[in-house]
């Protein structure tokens, strides 16, 4: 395909090939799309940001507070991160993921963002498994042990139901995200992309931890199909004891 074209990196990792390619499509014009692929599945694409973008924005505008420290799990093509790191009040970003090769297309400048973020002193990248952290006593910050969240911001499985790895299923349980929310202060908010509609299951067990439970529908156009598609951001708050 010429310039319309190229892949940027392939990489092994735990989880198979993960690899980072840029396209332009004619018809959408000079735009250049970045997509990154999980072997032969698709991970991820900037043609589709909004649930993502709406991902920070929603669990913030949620969150009570000034200078607010923040989780992001999952970096993906830096989306989420990039615009939390838009709202003045956010002090401290830490950003999650478990592929170190993710972690340096932005630190190298090979995805849009990774300048944006690379720039911003407020964001630190933390290598290490989300779900592992989640649930451990010490937390997400390796420099900090056990400190507390005001935010915690989540974009790794497809879904509670549609999974990266089938090891992953165990976080959405009340026992785990039990865990989880010891990371968060006393009011903070759990926020979680998912690609999904709402799914009344997750959100029971979401309400025997948290309170001011949602689910809230992003739509958006999707010009390969001609129509509106939808993503869903779940919302929930810790209780305040």
């Amino acid at each position: 395909m010429g310039l319309l074209f190229e892949e940027i990196d392939s990489q092994p990792s735990l989880l198979g090939e993960i690899t980072l390619r840029r396209r332009r499509i004619p018809a959408l014009g000079e735009r250049d799309i970045y997509e990154v692929k999980l072997g032969d599945e698709f991970l991820m694409s900037s043609m589709f940001v909004d649930a993502e973008v709406a991902l920070a924005d929603l669990g913030l505008e949620m969150t009570d507070g000034q200078a607010l420290k923040v989780v992001v799990g999952g970096l993906g093509l830096g989306y989420t991160a990039e615009a939390a790191l838009r709202h003045d009040r956010v002090e401290e970003l830490l950003v999650v993921d478990a592929l170190d090769t993710v972690i340096r297309w932005h630190e190298q400048g090979k995805v849009p963002l990774g300048k944006v973020l690379n720039a911003d002193d407020r964001c630190r990248y933390v290598h290490g498994s989300f779900f592992d952290l989640a649930v451990s006593e010490s937390g997400f910050d390796p420099e900090q042990p056990g400190k507390l969240f005001d935010a915690i911001l989540l974009d790794i499985d497809h879904s509670p139901r549609a999974l990266l790895h089938d090891s992953n299923a165990s976080f959405y349980t009340e026992d785990s995200l039990g865990k989880m929310a010891v990371h968060l202060r006393p009011g903070g908010v759990f926020a979680m992309w998912s690609n999904d509609p709402p799914d009344e299951e997750f959100m029971a067990t979401l309400r025997t931890l948290f309170t001011d439970v949602d689910a809230r529908v992003v739509s958006f156009f999707n010009p390969f199909q001609n129509r509106e598609s939808t993503n869903t951001v779940f919302l929930a708050r810790k209780l305040v004891s």
